[in-house]
């Protein structure tokens, strides 16, 4: 988190697919506190937030380089998706159902964010559709589409 402009809004670098996701909050977590959100816009990919407490920028500087948490109650994901920390851990599977490692990590790439599945080898798989075919954080398994190179 960064400030932005004079009036005390903080610059919010979002952690998830969209910035546009965090403007459906009405509050945020700071160091565990409950923040609430004034407003919340997106501006060139970011989180543009007034937040309050935050009225000018020196306010606003206080909360520099702090990482700003959702409660996932207020989360309301579309049918099919996941968080994607639910996933890491999960088991990685082919379509086959064959088993390729477990999801490690998951990189955050301008394209698309990419899976780091570690098994007898690193695969590095894109999280979009044509690689991804189904996420389920409740059964810990991830089914992937692999191709030559992969």
């Amino acid at each position: 988190m960064n400030t932005h402009g004079v009036r005390g809004e903080v610059r919010i670098q979002p952690w998830a697919d969209e910035a546009a996701f965090l403007t459906r909050f009405r509050r945020f977590y700071i160091d565990g506190k409950e923040v609430k959100v004034r407003a919340c816009r997106v501006h060139k990919g970011m989180c543009i937030a007034s937040l309050e407490g935050a009225d000018d920028v020196n306010a606003a500087m206080a909360l520099r380089d702090k990482v700003i948490f959702i409660d996932r109650e207020d989360a309301r994901l579309p049918a099919g998706t996941v968080f994607l920390q639910d996933i890491i851990g999960a088991r990685a599977v082919d379509e086959s159902g064959r088993e390729l490692g477990t999801v490690e990590d998951i990189l955050s790439e301008p394209a698309a964010s990419v899976l780091v599945i570690r098994g007898e080898r690193e695969i590095l798989v894109p999280d979009v559709p044509a690689f991804v075919l189904k996420k389920d954080a409740d059964a810990g398994v991830v089914t992937v589409r692999l191709i030559d190179g992969m």
